[in-house]
């Protein structure tokens, strides 16, 4: 069974390397700032001891007052687990980088993102719609949504 690394412990050791980047940890997670988030993917799959090799899942939550991104990651090699979380206040303009460089199997996963939730990843290869048709208005998984 994978072990989940404490939100705590791992924010300290974030922070430890990249001091502006953490927003808030917790038993369960660490949140990081929207700007840092190629930076600390990058210090978590680069980091002996951590070797965050695997990005598992991504999705995000609307909370009205801002979307979450959640990043879940897991090391192969040291059979640990970690949540990742990154919020976004701009409903307009919603972006963050995209983690297509660190873990090519965020491609697919940021695409579903952005289809259905209107969050942009800059710098992704294919950012477009992958479940909805190109001309469809809107973003099905947000709270102010109405068809």
């Amino acid at each position: 069974m994978t072990k989940a690394l404490q939100g705590t412990e791992l924010g300290t050791k974030i922070g430890e390397k990249l001091p502006s980047a953490v927003v808030e940890a917790d038993e369960g997670a660490v949140v990081v700032s929207g700007d840092s988030v190629l930076e600390v993917a990058r210090f978590l799959r680069d980091t002996p001891g951590l070797d965050f090799d695997y990005l598992v899942a991504i999705t995000a939550v609307d909370y009205l007052d801002y979307f979450e991104v959640i990043y879940n990651l897991c090391s192969l090699e040291h059979n640990h687990s970690t949540v990742l979380k990154a919020r976004l206040y701009d409903r307009e303009d919603p972006l963050l980088p995209s983690l297509t460089p660190i873990w090519r199997g965020a491609d697919l996963q940021e695409r579903e993102v952005y289809d259905l939730m209107g969050i942009k990843f800059s710098g992704h290869p294919n950012l477009k719609r992958v479940l909805l048709w190109q001309g469809f208005q809107g973003y099905p998984l947000r709270k102010d949504f109405f068809y």
